[in-house]
């Protein structure tokens, strides 16, 4: 997850996410979107394949990106369940029992 997290924390490749959540698109394609060397978005898909947020095809000389959804939710749901679980307040009464349904004996 701490991958996922790095891949997240820059601005170009969160900008890049949202690009290929539209549709898959070639490095050139992203690249047109930013005022950035080739060297520099190379660097940027790099830590993205990293982090299995992309999946990429190569065809010919031309390399496909796709966004791989199903990680970046876990990666969140992860997250998110987390923080729930720490910040969920303790329920009244702490450990007691429950009361027995009413008509049965305990």
């Amino acid at each position: 997850m701490n991958a996922v997290f790095k891949a997240l924390s820059d601005p170009t490749r969160r900008h890049v996410l949202e690009l290929l959540r539209e549709r898959p698109m070639t490095a050139g394609e992203l690249a047109d979107h930013f005022p950035v060397s080739g060297p520099t978005m190379s660097a940027h898909f790099a830590v993205l394949r990293g982090a299995d947020l992309v999946d990429v095809q190569k065809v010919g000389k031309t390399v496909v990106y796709r966004l791989k959804l199903s990680v970046l939710e876990d990666a969140l749901l992860g997250f998110v369940g987390a923080f729930s679980a720490v910040s969920r307040p303790a329920k009244p009464g702490g450990s007691a029992p429950a009361a027995p349904a009413k008509g049965t004996s305990s």
